[in-house]
């Protein structure tokens, strides 16, 4: 596979992730690390998202229309599989700036 194909895979489920990583860990150009960062990053706000939601939700249901704001993760998501697809390196709205200088490990 190429880093294109695996910057889009690294979007897609945490497994899809660590497939891309696991591949594209020895031949990794600077899309391949951006993406990986970016999907990364997403993957981490979307578990806290969820974590966050559930316990407000235990403690008063009514807020549970708080979890429309998951749908606008949802395209971010989207928006990094384009920018992907279209070898850009963009982050996401409003988290990928966060991401583009952390996860060390990912080189």
């Amino acid at each position: 596979m190429n880093n294109k194909t695996l910057s889009i895979i690294s979007y897609i489920t945490p497994f899809g992730w660590i497939i891309a990583y696991l591949i594209g860990k020895d031949n990794a150009d600077s899309l391949l690390k951006y993406h990986l960062r970016q999907s990364l990053g997403l993957m981490i706000i979307s578990i806290l998202f969820n974590i966050v939601m559930r316990i407000l939700v235990s403690i008063s249901p009514a807020l549970g229309f708080l979890g429309i704001v998951g749908l606008l993760i949802m395209i971010f998501w989207i928006l990094g599989i384009i920018n992907a697809a279209n070898n850009a390196e963009k982050p996401v709205p409003v988290f990928g700036k966060m991401f583009e200088d952390k996860f060390a490990f990912i080189g």
